[in-house]
């Protein structure tokens, strides 16, 4: 392991170096480069440093706590002794976490797409709640979010939403979200007070490049037509509204969230590609896909990852037993002490099949 982050350090003060050359700095794709691989390694970078300091300080003590200092110094650098010890293997085990394989999507921005399922009106009014307990979440995390076609139910809740989050790591932290999600609570309609239960659907995609999917415009079928809101009545009369069919993949996309078609089919492209980029992923690993299975499940999404019970303001994600009473802070977007957990898991998971492997 340590031959590995000296050569992670060697090549982060290259690229230390790289950042402030005219050559490189001149060069607007070279740089962006050079600073994204700089800002990937300088965790690990950080941390390495941090394991040598500490071995540097454990045998300053150990030296101390053996020499021939009085019995009161002797006791206090032993003491430190084992805080330092402790504080080190902590530091080993958190470079073990770090060197671990990436998903190369982590640094990458998502496509967030959420879909009302059974339960009516009432799953598609926890649609629209769960989309804005991530667009408060994305605001807390100072990322972007951008709404790119949203299809209202008629009591204001949401059918279908897409949108694009944009930012620093995003797909490594919300990668983990995707998979149904359950509500119980007594709908606004209910008169007897019963507790229903709803779900919806939540996938989370990493934004593909164009680099990363090549589409043959050939394979493309492009359609216009007029916008349409609640209901199905026109917005408005132009052939504002874009559905694009990849004819290979049968994968369909529509977009009329702008008046601009070609805004609208700028962004139904970017979708295109982050769903044909997931298909092909899955194509790939079905062979070996047991972590991803892991997280979202099987491919289709049909499994309950977690509950929102209102009335005992409760969540709880199955596939780890988390569960807080915190709902409501929850729902303003408090996702982190839930996400910290899937990360964690996840991560000694891959730490243990690492550990097999070897």
């Amino acid at each position: 392991m340590l031959d590995k982050l000296e050569q992670i350090e060697a090549r982060y003060e290259d690229l230390t170096a790289q950042l402030s050359s005219p050559e490189v700095m001149s060069d607007q794709a070279a740089y962006i480069k050079a600073a994204k691989q700089h800002r990937s390694l300088g965790e690990v970078v950080e941390k390495y440093r941090e394991l040598k300091s500490l071995r540097s300080e454990l045998a300053g003590a150990r030296e101390m706590s053996d020499g021939e200092a009085d019995a009161d110094l002797r006791e206090m650098a032993r003491a430190e002794v084992e805080s330092l010890s402790a504080r080190l293997a902590a530091v080993e085990e958190e470079l073990r976490v770090l060197l671990l394989p990436r998903d190369p999507n982590d640094e990458k921005n998502v496509i967030l797409e959420i879909r009302a399922g059974t339960g009516g009106d009432e799953a598609t009014l926890f649609a629209a709640e769960v989309l804005r307990m991530y667009a408060r979440y994305a605001e807390r995390q100072g990322w972007r979010m951008e709404i790119l076609d949203r299809s209202e139910s008629g009591v204001g809740g949401v059918k279908e939403a897409v949108a694009l989050i944009e930012g620093d790591k995003v797909y490594s932290r919300l990668k983990y979200e995707s998979g149904v999600h359950r509500v119980q609570r007594v709908p606004q309609t209910e008169a007897s007070g019963r507790i229903h239960t709803s779900a919806i659907t939540v996938a989370v995609l990493p934004e593909a490049e164009e680099v990363d999917v090549k589409i043959n415009p050939n394979e493309l079928r492009i359609d216009t037509f007029c916008s349409s809101g609640p209901g199905g009545q026109s917005v408005n009369t132009t052939y504002s509204a874009v559905r694009i069919t990849h004819l290979p993949t049968g994968t369909v996309v529509s977009m009329q969230d702008e008046k601009s078609q070609i805004k609208n089919r700028e962004k139904a492209m970017r979708v295109l590609r982050a769903r044909l980029q997931e298909m092909e992923e899955q194509k790939q690993h079905e062979a070996q896909a047991s972590e991803r299975r892991s997280q979202v499940g099987s491919g289709d999404r049909s499994e309950k990852i977690r509950t929102y019970n209102f009335k005992e303001n409760r969540v709880t994600d199955h596939r780890i037993g988390l569960t807080i009473h915190q709902l409501d802070l929850v729902m303003e977007g408090a996702l982190d002490d839930i996400i910290n957990a899937l990360v964690a898991h996840y991560q000694a998971e891959r730490l243990k099949a690492e550990t097999v492997a070897a």
